[in-house]
């Protein structure tokens, strides 16, 4: 007979694959993951899986073992059964606070609270004092609130958008943020002191940033594919609609790339930031070959790349700046996610690759 293993040999495994893997590095971080509890904050939740999300209860077997598998945990869905609210994949989360770079007794602001497991680690590193957590959702504030509360740890939770960050705690020596972002806000970098770090997913990826003594920022992506829940405003769920599969109204002409060129990871993580919350659909025939692709924004804007045409309608022609986009990653090398750099003024803020002349993308 084989006795379930119990949680805390479980944590201790987990710290060591993630050490073991390279995402943790210090024994600061081994320490903190090997300590708390993270079932503690994800009672209930749902796995991806091929024929859809597995949700899973303390009462099924595998409960405990998923917790401490390295998958993203599955929450919270709207009505419409669309995830809007996880607990980040372990390595994910290892990386990211690595390259936040904490020291003893600097002040945190961690954007988006979620279940509370990512604060309970900043706590553990930190100290509760130094941590401050924003979640958008009040009920979600609440319960990670509470949970932390039962687990120990007593950092400072609001319920407020944390994309306006948090005036009246400054300066902040830090900043994660655990949702998904098309461009930095702002109004982070005036409450940062002068080089303090901001981590914080943009597109496809996260990119850590030093912020200047001007109150400017830059820095450049970590080289791992990073795809989080979308940031999102009072009452809204931050997805983007489904458009209709045709509009009444386009326009048509040749196009020079394929389908299948959006396949590549570098060009697909480039177009995360040339067509910011932009969502894509493939088309396939019955041997399961790509015909076509559909792209389309949050605004309107649809294209259809289908046979070498390019169909187009809406308030930007999304085709052409694939295009360009696909030009621009093969002149420059096929850069990794690691060469690209983002760099954020209070007015305007662009990304480009390292070391090239090639163009600059704006992000808004």
């Amino acid at each position: 007979m084989t006795l379930p293993t119990a949680p805390a040999d479980l944590r201790l495994k987990l710290a060591d694959r993630l050490r073991n893997t390279g995402a943790i590095k210090s024994d600061r971080w081994h320490e903190a993951f090997a300590t708390v509890p993270r079932e503690a904050f994800v009672r209930g939740f749902a796995v991806g899986a091929q024929n859809g999300p597995v949700h899973l209860t303390p009462d099924d077997p595998q409960w405990l073992s998923t917790v401490y598998s390295d998958d993203s945990l599955l929450t919270r869905f709207d009505t419409g059964g669309v995830p809007t609210s996880s607990s980040t994949m372990p390595t994910l989360m290892a990386l990211m606070l690595e390259a936040l770079d904490v020291a003893d007794g600097n002040k945190v602001l961690e954007v988006a609270t979620g279940t509370g497991y990512n604060a309970a680690l900043l706590s553990h590193r930190v100290g509760d004092e130094n941590v401050t957590t924003i979640e958008i959702d009040p009920d979600l504030a609440h319960d990670a609130e509470q949970r932390l509360a039962r687990a120990g740890y007593r950092p400072t939770v609001l319920a407020d958008d944390g994309r306006i960050g948090h005036p009246g705690g400054g300066p902040y020596d830090r900043l994660i943020a655990t949702c998904g972002f098309s461009s930095v806000p702002p109004a982070w970098l005036t409450q940062l002191r002068p080089g303090g770090v901001i981590v914080c997913p943009v597109g496809g990826g996260v990119v850590r940033l030093v912020v200047r003594d001007d109150g400017t920022a830059s820095g450049a992506f970590l080289p791992d594919a990073a795809f989080f829940m979308p940031v999102r405003g009072i009452g809204g769920t931050g997805t983007t609609p489904v458009p209709p599969p045709l509009p009444d109204t386009y326009s048509s002409r040749p196009c020079s790339v394929a389908p299948t060129d959006l396949l590549d990871d570098g060009v697909h993580f480039l177009l995360t930031l040339a067509l910011p919350r932009a969502m894509h659909r493939y088309t396939y025939d019955d041997a399961g070959e790509i015909t076509a692709v559909h792209i389309w924004q949050p605004d309107g804007a649809w294209a259809e790349l289908r046979c070498g045409i390019a169909r187009q309608s809406g308030p930007r022609r999304i085709l052409d700046t694939v295009e360009t986009a696909i030009t621009a990653h093969r002149a420059a090398g096929r850069p990794t996610r690691d060469r690209y750099r983002l760099t954020v003024e209070a007015e305007r803020q662009w990304a480009s690759v390292a070391d090239t002349e090639g163009p600059l993308w704006e992000l808004g």
